[in-house]
């Protein structure tokens, strides 16, 4: 069978029929690579930038953070469509689909837009709110300016992205992130040490290289939809605002950026509980927040799988599949989880050597990561059911878990552990893991009682 009916076969498989647990792995062993990929090059551009000094660590960091709740909006949006067009697609009707991705496209513009001029105009003075020293916001805000004003083409990446992945094709994602994570990461170093003919840009080259690359993987990504090389063909025929469907997504999204900020802006509430114990302690925190995104890649790609199968199954009123493949994915995950905790407790500071070796930066970072193994172990729980629950547009759960466990445990026990124990710093992350247990916990009694199978969107 020649290699192109071999694709479209695969494109156009039925994830509602046949094994749940060969459809689960089929579908995430992809996303899996496409999220550890595209964790990469930023973790790897840490990793850089640490052979500039902990100060150039920190103000990445911190700057990577703010665009981590700007970005919040961002993904509420697109968890919107995703479950749109997973619906559509379990139910057969692609034209609705393709009418949902075309509002998409028309929001992306706009979200894109506006976080540029917040990054031309604001990018320092955010920065000096959070109290930094000097040099950490001078590092921070030439990475930050970038990478808003970039901004735009991670939203058309992740709007390809997703939409593939919502009709069921994982697979074509894989490979573009791929690609433009090879980009990135021979970019990186050239720029950010003006090696071999480009100029010394330090962290404003790790910024450009990045969104140089999403750049070239969101044009990649939109003309595969647009050409019909994948399972979902986007066509702008017959294009008209439909501000009932702009509604339908902006609905469903709004729970899940209100979710994302809380989360993304309570890190960085965090951070500003850490930045009274010195710049070394910053960037042991800023090193430690690439760690646990590195180690949560394979939770995202099997949660991300999860919530399109349940989804689609939810679409063709197969409800007991959709709880079935949240259970397994747990199981999965944590199981991958176990034996890669086993090494972080093991041999941290090699972890730590990989980003800088000052002797404070890495006693500092290497207790904060032993104390994040038991947030890894409950990852699981979080992010799979997380997206089981948004896959399905129950979306108001995980903002509601988020809120009470972020802002009612995490916050006030950083605030208190660090002033009123002997545990200093390592309160904050002691705090952080606790808020972890409680969430997955709440999670997992959700998802049994089984009421989002009646959820409707």
């Amino acid at each position: 069978m020649a290699r192109a009916e071999q694709t479209r076969i695969r494109q156009n498989k039925d994830w509602t029929k046949g094994s749940i647990l060969g459809n689960l792995w089929g579908l995430s062993w992809p996303m899996i690579i496409t999220q550890g990929i595209t964790t990469l090059g930023p973790t790897l551009d840490l990793i850089w930038v640490g052979r500039l000094g902990a100060a150039s660590i920190a103000g990445v960091g911190i700057a990577t953070m703010v665009v981590q709740v700007a970005g919040s909006v961002r993904t509420g949006l697109q968890t919107g469509t995703r479950a749109l067009v997973a619906r559509s697609v379990g139910a057969g009707n692609e034209a609705e689909a393709n009418h949902v991705a075309q509002q998409y496209f028309i929001v992306t513009v706009a979200f894109g837009l506006i976080m540029a001029v917040i990054g031309i105009f604001l990018s320092r003075q955010i920065l000096l709110l959070l109290g930094l020293k000097p040099d950490v916001v001078d590092a921070g805000a030439a990475y930050l300016r970038i990478q808003l004003i970039g901004m735009m083409t991670l939203s058309f990446q992740m709007m390809s992205q997703s939409l593939m992945q919502a009709s069921g094709d994982a697979r074509t994602p894989m490979k573009i992130s791929l690609g433009a994570s090879v980009l990135h990461v021979s970019l990186s170093p050239l720029l950010i040490f003006g090696l071999w003919l480009f100029p010394r840009l330090g962290v404003s080259g790790a910024a450009l290289a990045n969104v140089t690359a999403q750049g070239i993987a969101g044009v990649i990504g939109l003309w595969i939809l647009y050409s019909g090389r994948t399972r979902l063909r986007l066509t702008m025929r017959n294009f008209r605002f439909d501000g009932k469907m702009t509604w339908r997504i902006v609905k469903i999204g709004i729970p899940v950026a209100i979710s994302w900020v809380e989360r993304t802006s309570a890190n960085l509430l965090v951070m500003w509980f850490v930045v009274p114990f010195g710049t070394f302690a910053v960037a042991a925190h800023s090193l430690m927040d690439r760690v646990e995104n590195l180690a949560r890649m394979p939770a995202m790609g099997m949660g991300n799988a999860a919530g399109v199968l349940a989804g689609q199954n939810l679409g063709a009123g197969q409800p007991e599949r959709a709880e079935k493949t949240g259970w397994l994915a747990i199981g999965l995950f944590t199981s991958i989880m176990s034996v890669i905790s086993l090494a972080l407790l093991l041999w941290p500071q090699y972890i730590v050597y990989l980003f800088n070796n000052e002797p404070e930066l890495v006693e500092t970072a290497v207790t904060f990561l032993r104390i994040q193994v038991i947030g890894f172990m409950v990852f699981g729980f979080i992010i799979v059911l997380m997206n089981c629950l948004n896959g399905v547009g129950d979306t108001w759960i995980p903002t509601i878990n988020t809120l009470a466990t972020v802002w009612l445990i995490q916050a006030p026990l950083a605030f208190w552990l660090p002033k009123n124990t002997a545990l200093g710093v390592y309160g904050v992350r002691w705090a952080m893991v606790i808020a972890m247990v409680v969430r997955a916990s709440v999670y997992a009694g959700y998802f049994k009682t089984g009421r989002w199978k009646n959820k409707k969107i």
